[in-house]
């Protein structure tokens, strides 16, 4: 798990619908993809995919793809297949994960199988959030202007996955000005897959705890939530606590010279001194 990021093939995809409730019946018109390691492209993958319904008004005014454009389109259980071959290996990504990966498994589900496991899934808004604090919306469209960016989002499966890879790679360079080389960070920050986090948040506080119970300081390396500021930090642990569903370590921040409380996700690296 503790490779470079560089080193670790990435798929970037984005998906366009019928509407926006997938329990309520929406489906997968348009999925486009684009995989690469590092600065090298490797792939992309691109399909229109007949829903067997119609498309809402609100949706065609977003993204103009028409039912008379979908009827000569494969439905999903033949585009489905040769998605999840295309991304096997790599590293999942979207902007607002959340969305596409709960079409993805209704599509799954719809087909009668299992949704997606064993695949980290990483959401490049909730990176944009953490390395970008403080900006007024986090649209993909004003986060590339913000970034310096001058593609115009069509709101086209493929035209976004382009203009996310050009986001994704500058979040990387200040991710990487930062001193966040490694994908084991780059998960654990930026992950939505609640299990696979959930190991990860688990070693870490156990690690917290076995100090907490030998009365020894910690080293950790952390980024702050609201500044995305990076700080070596020697604390003394004091305690984990639970609150709005995260974990959070308290204890005496030899830095400050006061009891501060970090959230354990925004904790890089640890050691016990």
């Amino acid at each position: 798990m503790n490779r470079d990021l560089n080193e670790v093939e990435i798929t970037i995809f984005d998906t366009e619908t019928t509407g926006l409730d997938p329990a309520g019946g929406d489906r997968i018109v348009e999925i486009a993809a684009i995989r690469f390691k590092g600065k090298d492209k490797l792939a992309t993958f691109q399909s229109l995919i007949n829903p067997d319904r119609k498309i809402s008004e609100a949706a065609f005014a977003v993204n103009k793809i028409s039912d008379e454009m979908l009827k000569g389109a494969p439905r999903i259980p033949e585009v489905m297949p040769k998605f999840l071959e295309f991304i096997k290996g790599s590293c999942l990504c979207s902007y607002n994960a959340g969305f596409d990966l709960e079409f993805l498994n209704n599509e799954l589900k719809v087909m009668g199988k299992d949704g997606l496991k064993d695949i980290v899934v990483v959401d490049i808004l909730k990176m944009a959030r953490r390395m970008l604090p403080g900006q007024e919306r986090y649209a993909l469209w004003f986060v590339a202007d913000k970034l310096g960016i001058r593609l115009k989002q069509e709101h086209r499966a493929f035209s976004d996955v382009e203009m996310t890879v050009e986001v994704f790679e500058r979040l990387k360079e200040i991710m990487e000005r930062k001193g966040i080389l490694d994908f084991a960070s780059f998960s654990r920050l930026f992950g939505i897959e609640p299990y696979f986090l959930d190991n990860l948040n688990s070693q870490r506080i156990s690690e917290i705890q076995e100090a907490i119970g030998l009365g020894v300081h910690i080293q950790i390396k952390y980024l702050s939530v609201s500044g995305a500021a990076v700080t070596e930090r020697e604390v003394m642990p004091k305690e984990i606590k639970q609150e709005n569903g995260r974990s959070y370590l308290v204890g005496y921040c030899c830095l400050k010279k006061e009891e501060r409380t970090f959230r354990v996700d925004g904790i890089l690296h640890l050691e016990v001194i």
